[in-house]
Parts: C-alpha cells; sequence; structure tokens
C-alpha cells in the first residue's frame, strides 16, 4: 500500500482515538453532556476535519478506497459540512457521528491496516 495512504490512515486512526479519549477523560455521556461543553464540542469538530481531509487525500490518491470505505462521501461531507458551512452543524448530528459512526470507521481503517 502507498505510505501517504497508511499515514492518512494512521491519522484516521489518531483523531479518532482522540476524539474517544476525550469522551472518556471528560465523561461525556449523552448529547447533552457533549453540547455543554464548548472546548470538547471544538476539540471533537477539529478531530472530525481531520479524519474527513484524510479519507479525502485516500480516496483523491486511490478511488478504489470508495468501495474500501464505504462511507468515504459521507465522511468527506461532513467534513465540508464543518468546514464551510458551520452554521448548519448541530451537537446531535456530531454526537451521533461519534457514538455510532466513528466506532465502526476506527474498526474498518484497522483492518485494511492488517491487510
Amino acid at each position: 500500500m502507498d505510505e501517504k495512504i497508511v499515514k492518512w490512515l494512521f491519522d484516521i486512526l489518531l483523531a479518532g482515538s482522540e476524539i474517544q479519549d476525550f469522551l472518556e477523560q471528560y465523561k461525556i455521556e449523552s448529547a447533552i453532556d457533549y453540547s455543554q461543553n464548548l472546548i470538547l464540542k471544538k476539540a471533537i469538530e477539529r478531530n472530525l476535519e481531520i479524519i474527513g481531509e484524510a479519507v479525502n487525500r485516500i480516496v483523491r490518491r486511490d478511488n478504489a478506497f470508495l468501495d474500501t470505505l464505504p462511507e468515504s462521501r459521507s465522511i468527506i461531507g461532513l467534513r465540508n459540512i464543518i468546514i464551510h458551512a458551520y452554521d448548519g452543524i448541530s451537537d446531535e448530528m456530531i454526537w451521533s457521528v461519534v457514538i455510532q459512526h466513528l466506532p465502526v470507521l476506527l474498526k474498518q481503517v484497522d483492518q485494511i491496516l492488517e491487510n
């Protein structure tokens, strides 16, 4: 696998792990808890931007990753929303992504790196 793609995959793992660590460290257990911590929200959004940019770079370098990571377009779309349409982000949307989709993505990336 291309070295740059491997680096970007590790960037995804690092950013995702940081998000999970933040939630654990600050004992965030609900969307309400999340919405009440401005610094945490900004840190999580920044890490989601990094994940989205890494996926974007991977897909640009190797279009086959659209099949390898089926949610690639959604991940890139979330990055674009956070960066360009920041006023359209809801705490509930980010919370849903972090709780439901991030763990799945991190498992997929682990599997890709193992192969």
